[in-house]
């Protein structure tokens, strides 16, 4: 006989933060593409001199928004594992991390704002909300099968 699996806070975020089969899962990984897409959105706006000289100050608030948003995503899907270790060091982690982490810099340190370009990373997650990445091995099956 089995014990019943315990439905702790933890369990139901582990559940909405890794598992889009759920309604709540599927709705996380929208916001998640659509902040994303925001945020280079935002990045290649910025780049723009005209835009960034008139509207520049709201590029900056919008980011600090997403980068907020991410920041507290990242702490949850630490919290929400059972060996953080495991995402903390795994490529997705990082990647969610060193993304995250330019404009904090840029806020500390003088200087640092050649790093915001570095959020265009962030990109990279998209692969993981759409699980892409588990059809790669798939297409090499079938590339040695041809």
């Amino acid at each position: 006989m089995t014990q019943p699996q315990k439905h702790t806070w933890k369990t139901k975020l582990h559940e909405v933060i890794y598992e889009a089969d759920t309604p709540a899962g599927k709705s996380f990984d929208v916001v998640l593409l659509i902040l994303i897409f925001l945020s280079i959105v935002l990045v290649m706006l910025e780049s723009v001199a005209p835009l960034q000289v008139e509207y520049g100050e709201y590029f900056y608030l919008g980011e600090w928004i997403i980068t907020i948003f991410f920041t507290v995503e990242y702490i949850l899907r630490v919290i929400s594992i059972k060996k953080p270790s495991s995402y903390i060091f795994s490529f997705y982690g990082l990647i969610d991390l060193i993304s995250t982490i330019p404009l904090y810099l840029s806020f500390f340190i003088v200087g640092t704002n050649a790093l915001l370009t570095i959020r265009a990373l962030r990109l990279l997650r998209v692969f993981r909300i759409l699980k892409v990445t588990r059809y790669i091995g798939e297409g090499n099956k079938l590339a040695k099968a041809l």
